[in-house]
């Protein structure tokens, strides 16, 4: 039950009320404590009591918790995730989203982080021209981290609750010019012949198994970088697609399962690409075993693409190349070695492959990422049919307009 006190105040009405509530027992030691609280009002008072004996009714202890700051939880909550069942590459995902998160959030104390607050903070985001995905997963994160939070009964309510993220709405140039961004997204057929001319003029060793197979199997450069020759089946014409490599440094790596689940998958390969990994094999042992006397800590663990000393070739080391080689092409759109998944997209697109079976080869589980390169090529396919039919029965075309004259 509630009592009150009135009190001599500087403000307006000269005066302000204490409500005093009988808290809830302690859970240790079964006693309790009173809870007064100041207001302008009774009614005032009574509600900002009431809200500490709601909190202490949940376990919520206000006056223990008033210390927490967001970078103290956010990193109580990174320690316990990065032990559990997770990707690697989520962890790393996961830590570079709290380092902005702290930015924002680091110093300020979680029990008064609101809706609003973190709703200006996606705000913010959009002004500074970040993509929907990854604002989506800032929100994501933060959202496990107010969980977290709320599960230790260091505060009552999730901040990221029914948040919004901002939509950009597309501008009528981008309406009209969708189709050339998303051709920048693959090569076409003249700009492959250019790319690949390159590289048998100036390839290094590696580059042509590494970009001919990027360019005809959808690989990611992770899932390339992972091969080890029994992943290639040579009388099927297959290679079979279970992991993935994170690189730590140089030598240091780490082997893990695929992007997503439907990225574990069979590819079938062109013959041409399987004679040239053939040829490719019987040249590496050669090189192994004169590497493996050479290199006293050699890496003997079978895979395709090494360095001299055995150790996997890193995703950076095939985006550098990529680079220089480009720099050498006409080519004048921005590609990095993931352009080779949509251009495979393409290809198969455009020999009339159905939009299932592209997802299955790329191991794509979003079908937006593929459905835009394929809805585009397979439009562009019906123009160029309706050109074709035209030129080729002009002449029967032509009659029909004379018979109307």
């Amino acid at each position: 039950m509630a009592s009150y006190t009135k009190i001599k105040a500087n403000n307006k009405q000269g005066y302000k009320w204490i409500c005093t509530l009988e808290g809830p027992p302690d859970p240790l030691t079964g006693k309790r404590k009173q809870i007064p609280r100041r207001g302008d009002t009774q009614k005032e008072a009574l509600a900002r009591a009431q809200a500490v004996f709601n909190q202490l009714a949940k376990g919520i202890n206000a006056k223990k918790n008033k210390s927490l700051v967001f970078a103290d939880v956010a990193a109580e909550w990174f320690r316990a995730y990065s032990k559990g069942k997770v990707k690697k590459r989520s962890i790393v995902t996961r830590g570079v989203e709290i380092k902005t998160l702290n930015k924002h959030f680091a110093k300020r104390k979680i029990s008064i982080i609101t809706h609003r607050d973190f709703q200006e903070f996606l705000y913010q985001l959009f002004d500074q021209g970040y993509s929907f995905n990854t604002m989506s997963g800032f929100r994501t994160t933060a959202n496990m981290i107010f969980k977290y939070a709320i599960k230790n009964k260091y505060i009552l309510d999730n901040p990221t609750t029914d948040s919004l993220i901002p939509v950009k709405m597309l501008t009528v140039s981008e309406i009209e010019n969708k189709d050339k961004l998303i051709e920048e997204k693959y090569l076409d057929r003249d700009e492959l012949i250019n790319f690949f001319n390159v590289i048998n003029t100036y390839g290094i060793y590696l580059d042509k198994e590494i970009f001919y197979l990027l360019a005809f199997s959808g690989f990611r450069s992770g899932e390339l970088c992972a091969l080890k020759w029994p992943d290639i089946d040579f009388d099927a014409n297959q290679i079979r697609i279970t992991k993935t490599l994170h690189a730590k440094s140089f030598i240091e790596y780490e082997l893990t399962p695929p992007k997503t689940t439907s990225s574990i998958r069979v590819v079938p390969i062109d013959e041409s690409i399987i004679n040239m990994l053939k040829e490719f094999k019987k040249d590496c042992k050669g090189t192994y075993l004169r590497n493996k006397t050479l290199y006293k800590d050699y890496h003997d663990e079978n895979f395709v693409f090494c360095k001299p000393n055995g150790y996997p070739v890193h995703q950076k080391y095939i985006l550098t190349r990529m680079k220089q080689l480009m720099k050498k092409t006409l080519i004048k759109k921005h590609a990095t070695p993931h352009i080779f998944r949509h251009t495979y997209i393409s290809m198969l697109a455009e020999a009339g492959v159905d939009l299932k079976t592209i997802m299955q080869r790329v191991g794509h589980r979003d079908e937006k990422i593929t459905l835009g390169i394929y809805t585009h090529v397979t439009q562009k396919m019906q123009k160029n049919a309706d050109q074709k039919l035209k030129t080729h029965f002009a002449e029967v075309l032509n009659m029909s307009v004379l018979q109307d004259m």
